[in-house]
């Protein structure tokens, strides 16, 4: 039976995993889509325009936000960040689910939005805050200064963690992805993510009617 494809929010403070737990759920299901966010800031070596982000400047992306094409945006360490709404559209009325890596402002916004009845919103929260630290500064891709501000930052985003549909404390990755991969699993099984039960049923009832 056809499915409404499912928002897939997951969000956490830097550090916290969700980068690689969402790599390991589109492992798990190659047909799982993932969001790729527009960004205003510069693109890190390696990086494509469309694969990694859709970089525009400030005034593209300003101008995006008000022609109502954004899903959600927020302003990041100085960028801007945000979802094209279109792709996100066409993809959970063809049954796709959609992973948002996102903070939580744009899992708020998601949340609040036109397609917000589809969302299953994941908060990841780390089993410390020292480790938060560790792994921050043995990722090598940020300069002290950047990684003090992420963790000044990192108790503002925990304290949302009860906007959340659910909570996984990431103290051991395999388990943790277990656990993620579970929720999605019965999320997709959801009466309101299943149109076609409707006419399924329908159906049922037909034949009752045609027996007696």
């Amino acid at each position: 039976m056809n499915r409404r494809g499912l928002l897939i929010i997951l969000s956490s403070p830097s550090g916290a995993g969700k980068s690689t737990l969402t790599k390991r759920l589109r492992e798990w299901d190659p047909t799982l889509s993932f969001s790729v966010s527009a960004t205003t800031r510069d693109p890190r070596s390696g990086e494509a325009h469309g694969r990694e982000y859709f970089f525009h400047t400030k005034e593209e992306f300003q101008a995006m936000v008000a022609a109502g094409n954004m899903l959600e945006h927020a302003h990041v360490f100085g960028n801007l960040y945000g979802t094209p709404r279109a792709p996100v559209e066409s993809a959970i009325t063809a049954g796709h689910d959609v992973l948002f890596d996102v903070d939580w402002q744009g899992g708020q916004q998601i949340r609040n939005s036109a397609l917000g009845k589809n969302a299953l919103s994941i908060f990841i929260l780390p089993p410390s805050i020292a480790e938060l630290e560790r792994r921050l500064i043995s990722r090598g891709q940020d300069s002290e200064e950047v990684i003090a501000k992420r963790m000044e930052k990192s108790a503002d985003e925990i304290s949302h963690w009860p906007e959340y549909d659910y909570v996984l404390i990431n103290d051991d990755l395999d388990v943790t992805f277990d656990r993620l991969r579970t929720i999605v699993s019965a999320e997709r099984l959801r009466l309101s993510q299943q149109p076609g039960v409707v006419d399924f049923t329908r159906a049922l009832i037909d034949e009752f009617e045609e027996r007696s």
